[in-house]
């Protein structure tokens, strides 16, 4: 093995395209804030305090999303598997490390500075693969260049937030200008010239990270039902595991499968359907944050609200459906199937609602996923035949 490569960029036509190890172990490290960060959102919920919970939750999955999507597509364009490119990856791993270190600081005392630090050295570690495909790569030095700047200068923006007072409207306004920016930047950054991505890899990457947050949203559901067993009978705990079963293994039919991406349809198209990820693998975490305390108010009824652990779930798992659908709504097959897969998330999200307001005055919140769960297999069912 080579010490240093240079950064040409791969074939986007290369047969057989896998995701390397080296990749799978960077998922791995990411979904630990994953986790963290879920676990956050269901403890402030749980404290009465829905509004900051959502917003600590999406400040802390956006830079976690953000760092791995960049990092993500960057290797489908880049990855030689030399010894500096793993070396800069472990440099990029080790920052979600820190950035999932420093998750439950802003959660408990909204102390966003491990935090910061741990996203801005994963972004170093990609400023720096960047300027090797400067000096490599001759076709798109004036990308590489622009990502360069664009990235030097909005991390150098998240520290200098930093000095402001904590969570004050102006701060907020300034996260806010700074995630647009970081949104914005590889769209100006490839502007006339786009990275050598392959689409096949990109979707193999994204499908492998969906099962990892799926698995975590499993995960939290177990170890929520584990530790209620003490106080709750098995009895009281079935509608909610199987109604939780039967919306994560719904989820996952219907993910699963969607149509072809044709991320080439379009030139903007990758970046949207890259953006919409953010509010899938989000939402897919919070339902397993939702479903957690949905446990916990059975085994401790009054502790949090049926209503509101019922709105946990139903909130974020429409929200998973309606960013799902919104990525593959253009993609229909024959006329039968299209008007199923046109209509049938929308009907299903209007229902989900319906049924959660009128049941929460009458039901447990067990008995409300439970209802969940049914209509989600309803809608794999009826996507599944008009397929058929």
């Amino acid at each position: 093995m080579r010490w240093a490569v240079p950064l040409t960029g791969r074939d986007p036509a290369q047969v057989n395209r896998t995701v390397s190890p080296l990749e799978l172990f960077y998922d791995l490290v990411s979904v630990i804030a994953v986790a963290l960060a879920a676990e956050g959102l269901e403890e402030v919920i749980a404290e009465g305090r829905p509004g900051a919970a959502v917003s600590f939750f999406g400040l802390v999955f956006f830079a976690l999303y953000l760092a791995w999507a960049n990092f993500t597509w960057f290797a489908s364009a880049y990855d030689n598997d030399d010894v500096l490119f793993r070396l800069l990856t472990f440099c990029s791993m080790t920052g979600a490390l820190v950035l999932a270190a420093g998750v439950p600081a802003v959660f408990e005392e909204a102390d966003l500075r491990v935090g910061v630090g741990g996203y801005v050295l994963m972004r170093i570690a990609l400023v720096l693969q960047w300027s090797r495909v400067a000096r490599g790569d001759p076709l798109r030095r004036v990308v590489a260049l622009r990502f360069i700047l664009g990235l030097t200068a909005v991390q150098l923006g998240w520290l200098l937030v930093l000095l402001l007072p904590a969570l004050r409207w102006f701060s907020w306004m300034a996260w806010i200008a700074l995630a647009a920016i970081e949104l914005v930047l590889p769209v100006w950054a490839q502007w006339r010239t786009s990275t050598p991505w392959h689409g096949r890899h990109l979707r193999e990457r994204y499908g492998l990270f969906m099962i990892i947050v799926l698995g975590e949203s499993v995960l939290a559901g177990s170890r929520a039902v584990q530790s209620a067993l003490g106080t709750a009978s098995v009895v009281a705990m079935a509608p909610t595991f199987i109604g939780g079963l039967l919306l994560l293994f719904s989820l996952w039919w219907l993910y699963f499968d969607r149509p072809s991406d044709h991320l080439t349809s379009s030139r903007w198209w990758p970046f949207a359907w890259s953006y919409l990820y953010l509010l899938l693998f989000a939402s897919v975490a919070a339902v397993g944050a939702g479903l957690s305390l949905v446990i916990e108010e059975t085994a401790h009824p009054g502790a949090i609200g049926a209503r509101t652990a019922a709105w946990t779930v139903t909130s974020s798992y429409c929200v998973c459906l309606l960013s799902l659908w919104a990525m593959y709504v253009r993609r229909a097959g024959s006329r039968a199937t299209s008007v199923v897969h046109r209509v049938g998330v929308p009907v299903t999200v209007v229902l989900m609602v319906l049924l959660t307001s009128v049941a929460a005055t009458d039901l447990h919140a067990g008995g409300i996923v439970l209802l969940l769960g049914a209509v989600a297999v309803a809608l794999v069912s009826v996507k599944t035949r008009a397929r058929r």
